[in-house]
This record gives C-alpha cells, structure tokens and sequence, in this order.
C-alpha cells in the first residue's frame, strides 16, 4: 500500500466532484419510510397543504383523505397516488406536489478514519465509496480495511471485512457493495509510526508508517533511496529499546539477508537503522 495515499485522493476527488449529480440522480429514487419529513402541496386545495412526519407503520394522515400508506413508495409515485385520491371526490385534476425535507427512515453511520464522521442520508442504490466521499474521505490514519456492520433478517449482525487495497488499488467493483439502511461503516484507525534510516542511504530520515505495516530492514533502506556508494552492508546497526526503554543494539550483515543465508528482520516502531560507510 505504499501509494495508497496518492490513488484515495484520485478516488475522493472524483466521486466528491460527482457526489452532488449522484444524489439528484438518486434522490428521485428514493423509496418513503417511517420517520421521514414530507412537506405536500395541493395547487388550488389549500386544506392539504401541510409537511408531515411518517409514522411506524409507513403512514401519514391528511385532512380530507384521511390515512394513506406511503411506504415504499417514491416522492412521484406518491404524487399520484395522491392525485388519484382526490380526482376521485374533490379535484377535476388534482395537481400534487411532494417534497422529502428529511429523510429518516434510510441512514447510514461512518466511523473511524474518515473527515466527518456521523450518519448520512441513503438516497436510493449507495454504494461504499460514495458514502465515504460524502464523507470527505479517508484520512492518512485509515487502516488496510473497511468493516460494514450490517443487520440480518435474524436480527444477528454481520460483519463484511473490505480490503482497502483490493477497493481502491485494483479497483474490484464487486468490493463497493451497495450499502443498506442502518448500516454502519468503519475505517479502524491505523496508528502512524516512524523508523529512523541514517547513515550511507540515499535519503536518510524519519520514515511515517502506519503500524499494520512496519517494513523489514531490507524495505526501509529501500525506502530511504538504497544504500549509498560508500556504504557497508556487513556492519549494519539496528537500534531499539525493550520494554523497559534500554537501549540494544542488533548488529546485521545485511549481504547475508540478499543472500538467503538469513532471514530479512523485521522492524520494530522506533527503530533507528545505522548503515556506517565503508573503510575500503
């Protein structure tokens, strides 16, 4: 995942740049629910004019008509339905408007590493990356996968794992499954680390890590630019301190690991990595 970083802000900016034409496009498929908030107006019937919550069981009730199921209906399903209602004893030709001010029934909940977390709106078919985008995105703290804690006809939940790379790198669109109400969406946080490389690399410094993926020594001088022309690769110094904080030194010829003669070594966090320049 080293540019992973890089690929998520491709992906955020896209879908954020396109977020507002995919919720217009999904708000008109939007399915009624209880709780949900609809403000109706009736052009020339002033009686219906009114904004009403749904109740539990998918209703709302309106002067003249009484109670009327609207569950699962969309906001231009409801319209006429609406007009078929009142064409029956009180308009010639009821002109029906509907408008969803809060959508209740449909929410999911992001948590962990990401901008702003909270609940958010299902408008229609959402999947898990344009809920992430209404979300701002990943921050650099998100870890290798996503958790999707999704509620069963049992009432058991269930846990869908997502591998981050899998989404985002390779781009396995069976991964950005559509998301469901009451979902709820956690990018588990990543603690960021460093390793020290100094000495004869090319580029010597702190590397900023997450922790679920601390390098081997091998891959940290990699990543701090390869030795240098003058460096020795048979004294390289690993130091690290132990739980009581004192200080050890691990010695390593490093031309052993290339060889296969040795195990590669895996770092710790806060390992400082001492490559000394060579005395020939």
């Amino acid at each position: 995942m080293k540019n992973i970083g890089f690929f998520i802000l491709i992906g955020w900016f896209f879908c954020f740049g396109t977020s507002l034409i995919c919720q217009e496009q999904y708000s008109s498929e939007y399915r009624i629910g209880p709780k949900d908030l609809l403000e109706i107006r009736v052009f020339g019937l002033d009686e219906l004019n009114s904004t009403v919550r749904v109740s539990e069981d998918g209703n709302i009730t309106l002067p003249l008509l009484g109670e009327v199921e609207v569950e699962g209906l969309s906001a231009a399903e409801l319209e006429r339905k609406l007009k078929s209602l009142l064409e029956e004893n009180w308009l010639r030709d009821a002109q029906v408007t509907i408008f969803i001010v809060e959508y209740q029934s449909k929410k999911v909940s992001v948590l962990g590493a990401v901008r702003e977390q909270g609940s958010y709106e299902l408008l229609g078919r959402q999947t898990l990356l344009q809920i992430i985008s209404q979300a701002g995105g990943l921050t650099p703290e998100a870890g290798n996968e996503i958790i999707v804690i999704r509620q069963q006809d049992d009432g058991n939940n269930a846990a869908l794992k997502i591998p981050l790379e899998k989404l985002v790198l390779e781009g396995d669109v069976n991964l950005n499954i559509p998301l469901q109400p009451n979902d709820i969406i956690n990018i588990p946080i990543d603690k960021l680390i460093n390793i020290y490389v100094f000495g004869q690399v090319r580029n010597p410094g702190a590397l900023e890590l997450k922790k679920s993926n601390i390098p081997t020594l091998l891959q940290a001088i990699a990543q701090a630019g390869g030795f240098s022309e003058r460096a020795s690769k048979t004294g390289v110094l690993i130091k690290r301190k132990d739980e009581t904080e004192k200080e050890k030194e691990i010695r390593i010829n490093v031309k052993d690991i290339i060889k296969g003669k040795i195990d590669d070594v895996q770092l710790k966090e806060n390992d400082i990595v001492f490559v000394p320049e060579t005395i020939f």
